[in-house]
């Protein structure tokens, strides 16, 4: 006679490596947001509050405090005084921003936590290290579920697209770049600017906690923007297949740019989160030619989700 169990094991094995379509994903747990004491990072940190509401998660602000940037002549000798000057201002930079960090969290009620401290709902924590902000944010943000990073940040030392790509292509994690003004709602009415690339297939993937929870999710597609992939109605199809409320919606640029299309669409679909995989093509292409992402990146009005 055969094995029953023999038989039964295909069926079983099926059964477990087919979770049901509605098993709920990894959420946004942990959020980093390079702060400073400007406005710009305040907004930032204000889209990471909504963001956090969603998901009862940990947001973490990191103040990076940049070692005094000396490039001595030969023969000249620099006095310590000028150096303890530089690491004072630096150090006073750091309490400026604490104090705004502080005022932030308490207007809001949140309490401070560690990471490693069970909690419900939202919690924050501090963090001042040193160093160059693209190389910290690019080694510690990869412990991090997410990333919200301001735009444009308001202190002239900092080079944020610098910082920005650093979250991008060194993390290995999802990057909210926050708009131009704080949000009252993220990720209800959601649109997908789908290129059929790889970097945008991931995006998607690390964006599901969104997607997921979304009222309303376009899949959009620019003629002539496509690289060899699955189409959009392929992509929506398999949203839908995940529960997710996603239609499908393809559009011509005419005479406008990728980016200004994909920014008119969103802006006629009200959306309130904008996902796109970036630099699909080099970004030293898109720096001298221009391209999506660097137009996206630039003027966005809306936070915007991306991922390499």
């Amino acid at each position: 006679m055969p094995d029953a169990r023999c038989e039964s094991w295909p069926t079983m094995l099926v059964l477990r490596l087919s979770p049901p379509i509605d098993a709920p994903r990894v959420p946004m747990k942990t959020i980093l947001v390079p702060f400073y004491d400007d406005d710009i990072a305040q907004n930032a940190l204000a889209t990471s509050w909504l963001v956090a509401e969603r998901f009862s998660s940990y947001v973490e602000a990191l103040f990076v405090m940049r070692p005094p940037q000396i490039f001595d002549g030969e023969g000249i000798a620099l006095a310590g005084s000028y150096m303890t000057q530089l690491k004072d201002e630096e150090r006073r930079l750091a309490e400026s921003a604490h104090q705004r960090f502080q005022s932030a969290i308490e207007s809001r009620g949140v309490p401070i936590a560690e990471v490693s401290t069970p909690a419900e709902g939202v919690t924050a924590g501090w963090r001042e290290t040193e160093g160059l902000e693209g190389q910290i944010i690019g080694d510690y943000g990869r412990l991090f579920d997410l990333i919200v990073i301001g735009r444009n940040f308001g202190q002239p030392w900092i080079d944020w697209s610098v910082m920005c790509e650093a979250a991008l292509f060194e993390t290995g994690r999802p990057v909210l770049v926050a708009g131009s003004q704080t949000p009252s709602t993220i990720g209800e009415r959601i649109v997908v600017a789908w290129n059929g690339s790889t970097e945008t297939a991931r995006c998607i993937a690390l964006s599901m906690p969104f997607l997921e929870r979304a009222d309303s999710v376009v899949v959009l597609t620019v003629e002539g923007w496509q690289v060899p992939g699955p189409g959009g109605d392929q992509v929506t199809a398999h949203l839908q297949r995940n529960g997710i409320k996603a239609t499908a919606r393809a559009v011509d640029a005419g005479s406008r740019s990728v980016g200004e299309a994909i920014l008119d669409e969103t802006k006629d679909f009200n959306a309130d989160l904008l996902v796109k995989g970036a630099y699909t093509h080099s970004r030293l292409r898109q720096l001298v030619f221009g391209g999506a992402t660097r137009h996206l990146l630039n003027h966005t009005p809306i936070p915007l989700l991306m991922a390499h």
